[in-house]
């Protein structure tokens, strides 16, 4: 099902209807400020293992993120962070940018990566930010399978493509084409492993 929800004002009926779909266990492709991604309750196991399948990988390896919507849930899902990382965190979120953190043992064992780390994106887009706010807790968020970016901006599109595999597809408008930048903060000084959207100057 296509939900049609408004980029600026996001209906709180709509937002309501979705998280109840998440928290059943459903799978929403869903826009951010970069391109359309794969979402569910972090909560959902079942939900996780289908989008792994969907975009065929281990959990493991299946570069999957939180998304917040704000950083009050960074002291449950991270590590301690040092103050130039959170502050750094903190000048560039909301934004296209997905931050590698140390995981925390709240981040279920199916969603960290062999290196017991976590990626965290808070997007500065309100259809999310209502969902993440209205579920209260992130949802883990995947890019969706395939090299054919043009194919993942237009939500009818992405209808034909994965109607039977998700439960809505939200349209949000046209999406973007370039992912997020990608910083890893788990060593002593952040290593952009991604050029995507957000412009980043090594300090």
């Amino acid at each position: 099902m296509i939900l049609r929800i408004h980029p600026k004002d996001p209906q709180p009926r709509l937002i309501k209807q979705v998280v109840a779909k998440l928290q059943e266990g459903g799978i929403i492709i869903y826009p951010t400020d970069t391109v359309y991604g794969l979402g569910c309750d972090i909560l959902q196991q079942k939900a996780v293992e289908r989008i792994c399948r969907i975009k065929k990988v281990e959990p493991r390896k299946a570069q999957l993120s939180f998304v917040c919507s704000d950083l009050s849930h960074l002291s449950d899902y991270a590590k301690p962070l040092s103050n130039p990382v959170y502050r750094l965190l903190k000048e560039h979120l909301p934004g296209p940018y997905t931050f590698i953190l140390p995981a925390s043992k709240m981040v279920p064992k199916i969603m960290q990566s062999k290196k017991d780390t976590i990626g965290l994106r808070i997007p500065d887009n309100r259809i999310a930010q209502a969902i993440i706010e209205e579920l209260g807790r992130p949802i883990l968020s995947a890019s969706l399978p395939g090299e054919m970016v043009e194919d993942y901006t237009d939500p009818e599109v992405m209808f034909a493509n994965f109607h039977n595999e998700v439960d809505f597809v939200i349209d949000g408008g046209i999406g973007g084409m370039i992912p997020s930048t990608v910083v890893d903060c788990t060593s002593d000084e952040p290593v952009v492993t991604r050029m995507g959207l957000g412009e980043w100057e090594e300090k």
